[in-house]
């Protein structure tokens, strides 16, 4: 997905720059890329992260650069930053989201006169230079960045640095999150909240859906008012986020213990042990094992010194083979056990039923599997979530596929995801045969959503029953 940070000091930033980008690891898998502007004007470093972490490969930047303002991000796709040079003047500009339209997007602004965009390694337009695109075409950049939200379909949420200061603008429906730090030498901008706490800012605010600030060294003030509906990603609680951030004042790990406890609730097996995934099914296991007076135990332990979550290969097949890498098992604690497992979500499927035969390889006697989350339907609109490139690659629509013989409605879809329906039962029984699971319990929808705290006006649950 991808996440970004930015400073604005009395003094040179590149330090909380560089750690603040850092804090994003886990939310990027490709590029990492900081600009920043000082004395000598913009300078700007990008490197490929799928193979070295973020500190590593920009260790030697750092003690270079200089500056007393800097944006950078962590990228699943595309390089970013990129310093764009228009009648705007020259600015800075980092982008996470979405954008389904992009071919109608370069055709207007081809045929508005635009000249030429460059194409990337695999023969895509940058989005982050789409979006520069769009915001030239306007006067002045607030009109600029307001206009590039309105006409992208999807979502975009933006850094934007020039020499008079950082702008953010937050996704118009605030899909995704923008915090803002203070601390007396200056404000920062932040996807994560956590990433500024341990450099000394303390929170000042979130950004509203569509709203548009701009910091200095002296103070951040709103040039856009935010807009009333919001619809914020509930996969940021359920899998992106680090147990640390919190988005809308709910931290993650508050969501996942109280959604664990709402699974609980739900369910009468009988275990030895409840376990998380780690690292983003703990959290869940913890409160699933407290509202349910099961111990809670620890057979997998993920090997961290060298195995992070945003240092992963691209090719699925090779992604799968280092996800079962990471995790070691203590072998005591599976042999002739009775385990409930919990892990944030099953999207194909194929690491949770590898995992599952090793585990009863090892002795495991039963394995009851409850994923965090709702049985995922749809792929995303709205964040590259998933490198799906098709909806059949989640196990939830081949199977719904094979129970009705290829004929998919969205109507049908509506039924499977209604867990009070027969068909829903009957999905996720064939999704535990093919598995190879004792019993499978997702969370319901409406749990998952109660466990936020948010009104569930304000949520996105796209990707679990179709609806925006």
């Amino acid at each position: 997905m991808g996440g970004f940070f930015g400073v604005a000091a009395r003094q040179d930033c590149v330090f909380d720059l560089f750690f603040g980008i850092d804090y994003h690891s886990h939310l990027g898998t490709r590029r990492g890329g900081m600009a920043v502007y000082g004395k000598d004007g913009f300078n700007r470093a990008i490197h490929n992260i799928e193979n070295s972490p973020f500190r590593t490969k920009f260790n030697k930047d750092m003690q270079t650069m200089d500056g007393i303002m800097g944006i950078g991000c962590i990228s699943d796709y595309e390089p970013q930053p990129l310093i764009i040079r228009s009648h705007h003047g020259t600015y800075a500009l980092t982008t996470v989201g979405k954008i389904n339209n992009v071919d109608s997007l370069v055709q207007r602004l081809f045929d508005t006169g635009h000249a030429h965009f460059l194409e990337m390694s695999g023969g895509e337009i940058n989005a982050t230079e789409l979006v520069a695109a769009l915001i030239n075409q306007k006067e002045n950049l607030i009109e600029g960045m307001h206009y590039a939200q309105e006409v992208i379909d999807g979502s975009i949420s933006l850094l934007l640095m020039n020499k008079a200061g950082i702008y953010a603008a937050r996704d118009k429906y605030g899909r995704t999150p923008i915090a803002v730090g203070k601390k007396e030498e200056g404000f920062c901008f932040s996807f994560e909240s956590f990433a500024y706490k341990n450099l000394g800012y303390t929170d000042y605010k979130e950004l509203g859906p569509g709203e548009i600030a701009v910091i200095t060294d002296q103070n951040c003030v709103t040039l856009l008012n935010p807009n009333e509906d919001m619809k914020i990603c509930t996969f940021l609680w359920v899998y992106y986020g680090f147990p640390a951030s919190s988005y809308e004042g709910i931290s993650v790990e508050r969501m996942r213990n109280a959604c664990g406890a709402k699974m609980a609730q739900r369910d009468s097996v009988e275990a030895d042990y409840v376990a998380g995934v780690p690292d983003s099914g703990i959290g869940s296991a913890v409160g699933y094992s407290n509202a349910s007076g099961i111990p809670y135990g620890r057979p997998f332990i993920k090997y961290t010194p060298t195995w992070m979550r945003s240092f992963m290969p691209t090719i699925q097949t090779k992604r799968n083979l280092i996800a079962k890498m990471k995790l070691l098992t203590v072998e005591d604690l599976i042999k002739d056990k009775r385990l409930v497992l919990i892990d944030d979500s099953i999207v194909r499927g194929t690491q949770l039923r590898e995992t599952a035969e090793y585990l009863f390889e090892i002795g495991a006697k039963e394995l009851h599997i409850r994923p965090a989350c709702p049985p995922i339907m749809y792929g995303c609109k709205y964040l590259n979530f998933s490198r799906s490139s098709s909806e059949m690659d989640l196990i939830t629509r081949r199977v719904i596929t094979r129970l009705e013989n290829g004929n998919v409605t969205d109507e049908i879809l509506e039924e499977y995801a209604n867990p009070e329906t027969e068909k829903y039962a009957q999905m996720v029984e064939e999704i535990r045969k093919e598995m190879g699971f004792t019993t499978l319990q997702f969370c319901r929808l409406d749990d998952m959503m109660d466990a936020t705290g948010l009104e569930r006006n304000k949520l996105c649950t796209y990707c679990w029953n179709g609806k925006e």
